[in-house]
């Protein structure tokens, strides 16, 4: 079997799907593995390391691919080297309906198979095939540590013979994977922690990474498998009244909150950011997404009235060797999933398949994206 990492071609893309310490687990599921030439220089990974770890490097990714059985990438397989793909190949990566679907239509149209990180099912089994996951880890982390670079005060209590400096507060609101990692992080930092979310049964998580649930008299929301649901409006001016003093109350605001398959949910408007302290650090994790908060700019700093809000953007990049690394392991994961004896089987009635398949031999199994293609 015939394994093939090209190099990403998203703007800013600086992760790879194989990091040089995952490539002899690939040689033990009995591939050959070929990386593109600097494919993984971004993330720090030199054309040597892959070779001194058993990979092949090409600078021909086009014929590399034409004999591939299984390509794993990060982003979605562009539509150019889709073409290239033989009939049955395997493509591993991220892919959403919306945002991917010509490269999607693109496999598909070369027969080949298609498996989403991003329709991997949260699982027990399918747990360490979770990109979501590893890459929210990463993601919670930088961003936490990029608001403390914001912010111009320190984050722990400081007691000096010239007096004492009071810890920062910071306000956290979403506790799934990546807003606990902020949380744990800020607590680390020293700051004062508090946590938020629609979901009661996340209170306990919040606790457990020490840090202060705010509870809401709201309805209680949470939709299936664990994740949030959209809220209606109402419900959601409620919440917006009733987390002011909170928001006002911080030094920094770290938002999180996405809804799978939906534009990020508005939870902080800018009536709401007038009252924060002059000097306080915003910084919108579903930025990309639309934003959680009015006025974000993916990628950019933006400052209203003295307050600075960080727009996130492809943030797990960032960090793009941890990052790369936990998203091979993920890679490997997956491939767990589709190898028996030596070859690729595709087996439908697997959970983990049918859930993260959004392309099968060509044929589109996944709704969503039926219907983006205008075939639902």
């Amino acid at each position: 079997m015939h394994l093939v990492v090209p190099k990403e071609t998203r703007s800013g893309e600086k992760r790879v799907a194989a990091a040089p310490a995952t490539i002899a687990k690939l040689i033990k599921l009995g591939f050959e593995v070929t990386v593109e030439s600097d494919a993984g220089l971004t993330a720090l990974f030199t054309n040597e390391n892959y070779q001194e770890a058993g990979a092949k490097v090409t600078t021909d990714i086009s014929s590399a691919i034409k004999n591939a059985d299984v390509v794993a990438s990060v982003g979605t397989l562009p539509a150019n080297l889709s073409s290239s793909l033989k009939s049955g190949a395997v493509c591993l990566s991220f892919a959403q309906a919306k945002r991917d679907k010509e490269n999607i239509a693109a496999i598909a149209k070369a027969k080949a198979t298609l498996l989403s990180f991003d329709f991997v099912p949260r699982i027990s089994r399918a747990q360490s095939a979770d990109a979501l996951t590893s890459q929210a880890t990463v993601s919670g982390y930088h961003t936490m540590v990029t608001a403390a670079s914001l912010l111009p005060k320190m984050f722990p209590l400081v007691m000096t013979a010239s007096g004492t400096i009071r810890p920062s507060k910071v306000l956290v609101i979403g506790a799934g994977v990546a807003g606990l990692q902020v949380m744990a992080t800020a607590k680390k930092l020293g700051a004062i922690v508090s946590g938020y979310d629609v979901r009661t049964a996340s209170k306990d998580e919040v606790k457990s990474v020490g840090a202060t649930f705010i509870e809401l008299d709201l309805p209680v929301v949470e939709g299936s498998g664990g994740y949030a649901k959209e809220m209606d409006q109402e419900r959601t001016k409620l919440q917006q009244e009733l987390l002011t003093p909170y928001i006002t109350a911080t030094d920094v605001l770290v938002t999180t909150a996405a809804v799978p398959g939906r534009p990020a949910p508005r939870l902080v408007t800018s009536a709401m950011l007038k009252g924060m302290k002059y000097g306080s650090v915003i910084a919108d994790m579903a930025a990309e997404n639309g934003g959680n908060v009015e006025g974000s700019v993916a990628g950019q700093i933006v400052d209203v009235n003295g307050v600075k809000i960080w727009g996130g953007q492809n943030i797990a990049s960032a960090m793009a060797p941890d990052a790369s690394f936990l998203f091979a392991g993920n890679v490997i994961s997956l491939l767990s999933f589709i190898v028996k004896e030596g070859a690729i089987v595709i087996d439908k009635e697997d959970e983990v398949v049918k859930g993260s398949a959004l392309v099968i031999n060509g044929e589109i199994t996944n709704e969503f994206v039926k219907t983006e293609l205008g075939q639902g």
